[in-house]
């Protein structure tokens, strides 16, 4: 059984994005793993990192109980949707604010700690998008997939980082949408 952490970022309750969170819950609890799953647009908090690497900014309780959950979980999973290029802000904000304390310790140390805080845990990047997935990775080089799996997870120690990329999410048939979440499902009773 494993420990599992779900983070949707997508700023919108109740979007395709949530229900592909939902869906990896639904197949972790079914396959026996303790997972809690946390929707940024339910949350409230500030999701600018207001002080930098100079000053703890204190969490929002519903940060507080994310990060007790990030930190107590071996797996993560990340489902968020490409805009502009990139991450949503809220979901670029929310992984700056939970793992500011740790990386504030490292930075406080001149850099010179160990930057693999999070030894131990694997992920999984769930990415939605308007553009087939194929172009996304050809094209622009799956450059914001690229930015959280190699800047932010494996530097600082999450490996193996998994990814499931879903294009043209708008133009698809309704049992497109329906096997995507079946697939997702399944990667959570899996736990990968």
């Amino acid at each position: 059984m494993a420990k599992i952490t779900i983070v949707v970022g997508h700023p919108h309750h109740g979007s395709y994005c949530q229900a592909l969170g939902e869906a990896y819950w639904r197949g972790a609890q079914a396959g026996g793993h303790e997972a809690k799953l946390f929707v940024l647009a339910d949350m409230a908090f500030d999701a600018i990192l207001r002080e930098g690497y100079h000053r703890l900014q204190p969490l929002e309780p519903d940060l507080v109980s994310a990060r007790e959950a990030f930190l107590a979980c071996e797996h993560v999973v990340f489902v968020f949707p490409l805009w502009c290029g990139d991450m949503p802000a809220i979901m670029k904000g929310f992984i700056e604010r939970i793992m500011q304390p740790d990386l504030l310790t490292v930075h406080a140390a001149g850099g010179q700690g160990d930057w693999k805080i999070y030894k131990g845990k694997s992920a999984r990047v769930i990415m939605t998008m308007g553009m087939p997935g194929w172009f996304y990775r050809w094209y622009f080089g799956a450059h914001a997939l690229k930015l959280i799996k190699r800047n932010i997870l494996h530097f600082t120690g999450i490996k193996p980082v998994h990814a499931t990329i879903h294009g043209m999410v708008e133009a698809v048939s309704d049992d497109t949408r329906k096997e995507w979440l079946r697939e997702v499902e399944a990667l959570g009773h899996a736990a990968r």
